[in-house]
């Protein structure tokens, strides 16, 4: 099993949203980074959903339910771009919030310190057990 993040901006799809619509395709990924990491999803796969922008946050877990697949929604070429289904798994019991994350030594090579500019990134397995650690405390 991998490991990810992804980030929603929660004006634009919250995680509520996602909740009540009960799925979603993870769309409008340019950077070629993100698509690979997107590429390289399967199902099964758990994903953090963080709310950027606003709350800037961790807030819950999704889970993969369908691989990549050409974006239709692009305008331009659809293989230039890709999106992979996903599922709400579960809600963290806390949500972690950015300005913990960065003052968490354990955390300081965290993707989403490092590529910030990614909208999809991977993360380690340690990391998602400690994040979920902190978020039952």
């Amino acid at each position: 099993m991998n490991y990810r993040l992804i980030k929603s901006e929660p004006y634009k799809y919250s995680r509520e949203q996602f909740v009540k619509d009960g799925t979603t395709m993870r769309d409008g990924v340019r950077n070629y980074q993100a698509r690979n990491n997107l590429n390289a999803m399967r199902v099964g796969d758990l994903c953090f959903w963080y709310h950027s922008n606003e709350g800037k946050e961790i807030v819950g877990i999704a889970q993969v339910s369908k691989e990549s697949y050409p974006d239709p929604t692009a305008d331009e070429d659809p293989k230039s771009r890709v999106v992979v289904e996903v599922v709400p798994y579960k809600k963290l019991n806390n949500s972690i919030s950015l300005e913990e994350i960065k003052k968490d030594p354990y955390l300081s090579s965290i993707s989403l310190l490092k590529q910030q500019r990614l909208s999809v990134a991977p993360i380690t397995e340690q990391e998602y057990e400690y994040i979920i650690k902190l978020s039952n405390s």
